[in-house]
């Protein structure tokens, strides 16, 4: 961080400089976090960032439907069948039938996959708790809600 960034992090901020910081700041947090090394077990799989979301909810909850992860990606169920059975050949995740309604396929992260995914995701995982640590539990909402806001806002202006 330059001692401009630290000089308008410590005094108040109006919301344009506040917007110019953060437009000068996502771009090398993007950079960033898409330089995290990925684990040699996934190396050559050609995952995109769109399959890291879903291998990370996977990781995080546990296995799920189809449905359940297209509502938590926020996108179609056709499209997360797709990235599933694309992960699915490569071995990457199981789909196994649900007891309760044969209809249904759970996924979940493969055995031998669970580990390099863990690893894959510690590297963003360590500096987000790096970071939050610091802050008092209000402090965490608030950037949570504004991340979240600012998502739904970019959605908004993409529509309009």
């Amino acid at each position: 961080m330059s001692a401009s960034d630290e000089t308008e992090i410590e005094s108040e901020m109006t919301t344009a400089q506040a917007v110019r910081s953060m437009l000068l700041v996502m771009p090398r947090l993007v950079g960033r976090a898409k330089r995290l090394p990925v684990p040699a077990a996934l190396r050559g799989m050609d995952l995109a960032p769109r399959h890291l979301a879903l291998l990370a909810h996977l990781q995080y909850e546990g296995p799920l439907t189809v449905s359940e992860l297209a509502d938590r990606l926020e996108v179609a169920p056709t499209t997360v069948s797709l990235m599933v059975g694309d992960l699915s050949r490569r071995g990457i995740v199981t789909r196994e039938e649900d007891d309760v309604d044969r209809r249904r396929r759970i996924v979940a992260v493969a055995p031998d996959y669970a580990a390099p995914i863990a690893e894959w995701l510690s590297g963003s995982a360590a500096a987000w708790t790096e970071v939050l640590e610091a802050l008092t539990p209000a402090q965490r909402s608030t950037i949570v809600a504004t991340m979240r806001a600012y998502e739904a806002a970019l959605e908004r202006n993409a529509s309009a």
